[in-house]
């Protein structure tokens, strides 16, 4: 039996390198077996993502008939600690532990958090649905349960995530970092993707006891596997707690004095601006594509928790696509375009998904543009990923990540916010005789659209600047 065993994870080990992106970043000191092993932090962010951007909202909305508004708000508390993420990765790199660690007691709260906010959150749901003696509790008493579930929710997955990027960034070479950070985003897409399958098959028959049992299932699978990720991964540096753990390229100024010296860098600002108006674009409709589906095209419940399947699928091959190219010397700014270019048939594909008669097409033609939009946000997010990680000052690529994951996410939980207040507004101010049930839908759509636009304009200037830069620096090379 151990010959056996050796001889299947010989033969998973040969396919990596293969078929599964930025499987080459693998080093002698830092296996492939240990990455995919760290990167299940990434599989438990998945699944809460899954979990509150794609089965709840759709039933909040359509089961529990809470308004779109108030779901958006909900779904977009937990972003609220995006922009502590560059904070979090500083303060990540200059902690000072008695056992010798810096990552590793972040990661450890920050799992707890999450944890803390699955395991509150089947209860919050218990009383917005009027299920059981909790349903005497006022209606008030369950939202505010909510938020506070989704706010934990957030702020462990946020703490978790940059600071195990910050992990793997510390334990990979400094040739393969950017590599090794694709790895852990598309282990993230792996893990949603598988996530929103099982979500939805335990989901096809429905009913309130069903969805609370997930949730638990989703807490207790997150301790367990962000438990596993960080065992034994992180060395520990035998230093007393009277002065900093002396780490190699590790910020010595404060956090000031280091976001100062990366936002002033060359066209910085505009990079942030650029990532935020894409951002935006692809996840004004993070709220809405579940609802959508359910309430204009009729699907289940399973049906459009496999949505977000499709949008996972999308977006890996979008970052794998993105990795090959990119890998060759292509322009990641041009990457990033070419996804938001992407982005517009997407979006006028589950526009007009809702004026198709024939239901199977109509699901189809819905389902196709959910995943152009996720190809679309993966070309974009790599691109600008990778861009940022180029333009990093030296030793600070941490920082960068922070910065990029922090604007990306607060652009995020503005747009959701957004998407759902007017899908609202225009629904109940629009007289019915101008619109139809799709009109509140449709708007936020074709302003998806806008911010698409915007984007592409946004890094004109970036893609013209670069040329000339490699350009020269090819010249100087020759």
């Amino acid at each position: 039996m151990n010959t056996v065993s050796q001889k299947v994870m010989r033969a998973w080990a040969s396919l990596g390198p293969r078929f599964l992106p930025f499987a080459d970043a693998a080093t002698p000191d830092l296996p492939l077996s240990r990455l995919l092993r760290l990167s299940l932090f990434q599989v438990a962010v998945g699944m809460s993502l899954v979990l509150l951007v794609g089965t709840l909202n759709r039933v909040m909305i359509v089961e529990l008939k809470v308004p779109a508004s108030i779901v958006g708000v909900m779904v977009s508390i937990p972003l609220i600690f995006a922009p502590f993420r560059a904070l979090i990765g500083f303060k990540s790199d200059v902690h000072k532990s008695v056992l010798g660690w810096r990552r590793v007691p972040f990661l450890y709260k920050g799992t707890m958090v999450q944890f803390g906010g699955l395991a509150i959150l089947p209860f919050a749901l218990l009383v917005l649905s009027g299920g059981g003696e909790a349903g005497h509790a006022p209606v008030w008493i369950g939202q505010a349960a909510a938020a506070l579930a989704f706010l934990l929710i957030g702020a462990g997955v946020h703490t978790t995530q940059t600071v195990g990027l910050a992990l793997a960034t510390d334990l990979a070479p400094a040739e393969s970092r950017p590599k090794v950070v694709g790895l852990m985003y598309t282990m993230l897409m792996l893990g949603m993707i598988a996530s929103a399958i099982i979500f939805g098959i335990l989901l096809a028959d429905f009913s309130p006891g069903r969805l609370i049992q997930v949730i638990q299932g989703a807490a207790v699978a997150t301790i367990l596997l962000n438990g596993i990720a960080s065992w034994k991964m992180e060395a520990r540096q035998r230093t007393g707690t009277s002065v900093p753990i002396p780490v190699a390229g590790a910020p010595t100024g404060g956090f000031r004095e280091s976001w100062d010296a990366f936002i002033h860098g060359p066209d910085a600002t505009r990079r942030l601006i650029a990532v935020g108006l894409g951002t935006m674009a692809f996840s004004m409709e993070d709220v809405l594509l579940e609802p959508y589906g359910g309430q204009i095209l009729h699907l289940s419940v399973g049906d459009t928790t496999k949505l977000t399947a499709a949008l996972a699928v999308g977006g890996l091959f979008g970052f794998g696509l993105a990795s090959r190219v990119l890998s060759r010397g292509a322009d990641p700014f041009r990457m990033a375009s070419a996804g938001a270019l992407v982005g517009i048939p997407a979006f006028l594909a589950v526009i007009f998904s809702a004026d198709i008669s024939w239901i199977t097409a109509s699901a189809l033609t819905f389902g196709l543009g959910t995943l152009m939009i996720g190809f679309g946000a993966g070309l974009f997010g790599h691109g600008t990923l990778t861009a940022t990680m180029n333009a990093a000052p030296k030793d600070q690529a941490g920082l960068a990540l922070g910065a990029w994951g922090a604007v990306q996410a607060s652009a995020a939980g503005i747009a959701i916010a957004l998407g759902g207040i007017l899908r609202d507004l225009v629904t109940a101010y629009v007289p019915p005789s101008l619109s139809s049930a799709a009109a509140g839908y449709h708007f936020v759509y074709y302003l998806e659209l806008v911010l698409l636009l915007a984007t592409l304009v946004t890094m004109v200037p970036l893609i013209r600047r670069r040329e000339p830069i490699l350009m020269q620096g090819q010249l100087t090379g020759s």
